[in-house]
């Protein structure tokens, strides 16, 4: 809850900042206007840290590069035809935009770039009323012509304009709606809802890699699930995403079983707890987070109703990990991620074998082997992925984790099993077999692999002796 006298108090020290008052007093002795704007006021208001220092004034790109040359150490005017000039001051970087009053033409994303006089016309072109507020320095005024004030006390999101020209304008700021829901923990209001439903289908205008980017930062927050029920619940997310709504399944009277995407959403939840509790000082894990939204994707495809009301999802992990790497190549997701993630999925059924009976060592050194360097998160992923009420049911599992885990750590110990291989490399398979590098140098490496998981380290000479009976046995 936002307490105004606090807030206010936090906008002074925001304006007294080293950087903001070098800024401003350069900026007033030449008679121009110069204002904080957006995300660093509303944080300063409720209490959040910021690192950015947004400023607008009526200055020219030009005369704002001369103005902030003397105090700052370094200038970049890449943004210099929408109005904005870069610098460093005081070793922080910082960002100066002439006021702004753009034009669209609902074809494209990019706006006709038109300069503005007033602070006030410039505020109302933002995304939303939180974002739409500013400082005036150094006269330490607070401009607020929408009401962002009254919007922050009741933690309420809301288009400065009516949304649907808003939207209309930009669509990815539909995106933003649903992410700033979870970065602020507000809720959306009804009319901006009923225009995001509205007008979703504009969202094909903008680039799947901007689509992509507001995804990222929606999964960066602590609690994207608000997020995305924003983004189901107006079927945006159908223009993007559609395996998620998907998994909403019907059921029916004779056949039961559990909420697919309550229960997706709920390891996503979870995924993030166990992610901040084993790596508190990490950043936000994207492809983990991913891989825990997505691991189900597969259920709708191979649901199915069996006789007395069973419901079977055979082979839906292979089959949501080809719909997940589809999907995120679709998203311009880079390959690394769309790996990790495929992967994740591919692999999140595999502990449920062991918790209903004992695995060897072997089985155990495969699981390794399999996760490879995605074997902490599919840790977490697997954790996740207990949601029953079963109290007793969520122990079991839990302890069969826990053993697999201490199980693992021992076998490390023993056999660094990180970085196993078999005890003939290429080269010698080559000289004892007689061959030539090929497909049957790969199929005796692989034999040798599953002979060291099997059992261990068994000596050269005695690896050297089974790789000998096995080329005898295929004749």
């Amino acid at each position: 809850m936002l307490n105004m006298a606090e807030g206010l108090a936090r906008l002074e020290e925001l304006a007294a900042h080293p950087v903001v008052a070098t800024v401003a007093r350069a900026f007033a002795e030449a008679g121009r206007d110069l204002a904080i704007v957006g995300g660093p006021v509303r944080d300063a208001l409720l209490g959040r840290t910021t690192h950015d220092f947004d400023f607008t004034t009526d200055a020219r790109p030009d005369e704002i590069l001369a103005l902030i040359k003397p105090v700052s150490s370094v200038q970049w005017d890449v943004g210099r035809e929408f109005g904005t000039i870069g610098a460093r001051v005081k070793g922080e970087q910082v960002e100066i935009t002439t006021y702004r009053a753009d034009s669209y033409d609902g074809v494209t994303r990019k706006p006709t770039v038109e300069f503005g006089d007033t602070l006030e016309a410039d505020l109302t072109r933002r995304d939303f009323t939180v974002n739409a507020m500013a400082l005036r320095v150094p006269a330490r005024t607070l401009v607020d012509p929408t009401g962002g004030v009254e919007d922050l006390i009741a933690g309420r999101l809301r288009t400065p304009i009516d949304p649907a020209v808003s939207f209309g304008d930009d669509p990815l700021r539909m995106l933003r709606a649903a992410r700033f829901s979870s970065q602020l923990d507000f809720t959306v209001d009804r009319e901006t809802l009923d225009a995001i439903a509205d007008l979703r289908a504009s969202l094909q205008i903008v680039s799947p890699e901007r689509v992509q980017a507001e995804l990222v930062r929606l999964l960066q927050t602590d609690d994207p699930v608000r997020g995305i029920r924003v983004l189901v619940e107006t079927g945006l997310i159908e223009e993007f995403l559609p395996e998620v709504p998907a998994l909403r399944l019907e059921v029916d009277e004779h056949h039961h079983h559990k909420d697919v995407y309550e229960h997706s959403l709920t390891v996503l939840r979870q995924a993030i707890e166990l992610e901040k509790a084993r790596h508190p000082d990490a950043a936000p894990d994207v492809p983990l987070r991913l891989a825990a939204l997505l691991h189900d994707i597969g259920k709708p495809a191979t649901r199915r109703l069996e006789p007395g009301g069973g419901v079977t999802f055979h082979h839906h992990d292979v089959k949501g990990a080809r719909l997940a790497r589809k999907r995120l190549q679709a998203l311009r997701f880079d390959a690394a991620t769309t790996t990790v993630v495929t992967r994740l999925v591919e692999l999140h059924l595999r502990f449920f074998g062991y918790a209903e009976g004992a695995w060897t060592d072997a089985a155990v050194r495969r699981y390794v082997r399999d996760a490879g360097a995605e074997l902490e998160r599919l840790h977490i992923l697997t954790r996740a992925d207990v949601t029953t009420r079963n109290k007793r049911k969520a122990q079991r599992l839990a302890s069969a984790y826990d053993d697999i885990e201490g199980r693992i750590s021992a076998l490390r110990e023993q056999e660094e099993i990180d970085s196993i291989r078999p005890e003939l490399d290429g080269n010698r398979i080559q000289e004892v077999l007689g061959l030539k590098p090929g497909r049957e140098v790969g199929e005796a490496y692989r034999f040798l692999l599953d002979l060291r998981l099997d059992e261990g380290v068994v000596g050269e000479d005695e690896a050297e002796k089974r790789l000998r009976e096995w080329w005898a046995a295929r004749g």
